[in-house]
């Protein structure tokens, strides 16, 4: 069974980490003034300003801040400065035993998300899909924050996932299954396969999205995925939006989805607002959902936090 961190509340201490691409001092100031206008406390990895080329830190040392965070009994919540690259680097240096009997909110995209896929698989533990440190701005849309705290605050179940007006999503496959759903950016997701950390989609519900990654590269890492069975084993497909995803050699990324995963005769939503996208959708990897792709809904059937004691 899937453990549950403890629910956010205001007032609660959010400790930052910094786990793959350096972020400037500048803007993390900014982020964490935000936060703690919004009524939270915040406290620092001790690599969280750090730059070390294209990763903030060596991975023993991300890592180590991480594991701080899960043993502080102060922080009730992680949150990851940005995505970037190189977070599948500090996974060898987790003590997943030690995350798994101190569980804790934690919420990132992008490159977190092969963190908190591995996190569910080797931890039991339930992350967000959500949103970063950076996003933590005024121009962030109402929805964006509606959808976090809904996720990591309250209790509310079954709690349906509405895209925005502004992002029509489309049942593509007709189909109606439950299970945990895992997932994420594609590339991230991609770059593990036939690693420890490998994505398990076997008897679960397979979401995806990605930014700046042309036609021909999403072609390649749908093509990795298949030849690895995750298609074949998940119990449906959810695509989110490719970001600024170039064509090329006159295919878009939509033209893909039906070439590739139409096939796949899997239940197949697509155009879910998450992830790079202006408007994101919290996920809370690990939780059970259902998704209805005849009717063209995603469900989160259950709280994805604890009450605490």
């Amino acid at each position: 069974m899937a453990i549950k961190a403890i629910a956010l509340q205001r007032g609660d201490t959010i400790g930052l980490v910094t786990l793959g691409s350096p972020l400037d001092a500048t803007t993390i100031n900014m982020r964490v003034q935000y936060l703690r206008n919004m009524g939270f406390n915040v406290v620092f990895g001790n690599y969280v300003y750090s730059i070390d080329g294209i990763v903030s830190a060596p991975a023993d040392k991300r890592a180590e801040d991480l594991m701080d965070m899960f043993k502080n009994p102060n922080v009730k919540m992680i949150l990851t400065t940005r995505g970037g690259t190189g977070v599948q680097g500090i996974l060898p240096y987790l003590d997943f035993d030690v995350i798994r009997e101190n569980p804790k909110l934690i919420s990132g995209y992008s490159d977190i998300s092969v963190l908190l896929n591995s996190l569910y698989q080797f931890s039991d533990l339930i992350t967000f899909h959500s949103l970063m440190l950076i996003d933590f701005r005024a121009e962030t849309p109402t929805y964006n924050y509606n959808q976090f705290f809904a996720a990591t605050s309250t209790f509310t179940s079954p709690r349906a996932i509405i895209n925005p007006p502004e992002v029509v999503r489309m049942g593509i496959n007709p189909g109606n299954v439950t299970g945990p759903i895992v997932g994420g950016n594609i590339t991230s997701i991609v770059n593990a396969i036939g690693t420890p950390y490998e994505i398990d989609t076997k008897g679960k519900i397979l979401f995806l999205e990605d930014t700046h990654t042309p036609a021909n590269m999403i072609l390649r890492y749908f093509t990795q995925l298949s030849m690895a069975g995750k298609f074949n084993d998940c119990l449906g497909i959810i695509m989110g939006e490719c970001t600024n995803c170039p064509v090329a050699y006159n295919t878009s990324y939509a033209d893909l989805i039906n070439s590739v995963l139409v096939p796949t005769r899997k239940p197949l939503i697509t155009n879910f607002a998450t992830g790079h996208g202006r408007f994101k959708a919290a996920v809370p990897i690990g939780a059970t959902v259902n998704m209805n792709a005849t009717n063209n809904t995603i469900t989160v059937m259950e709280p994805a936090v604890s009450w605490g004691q």
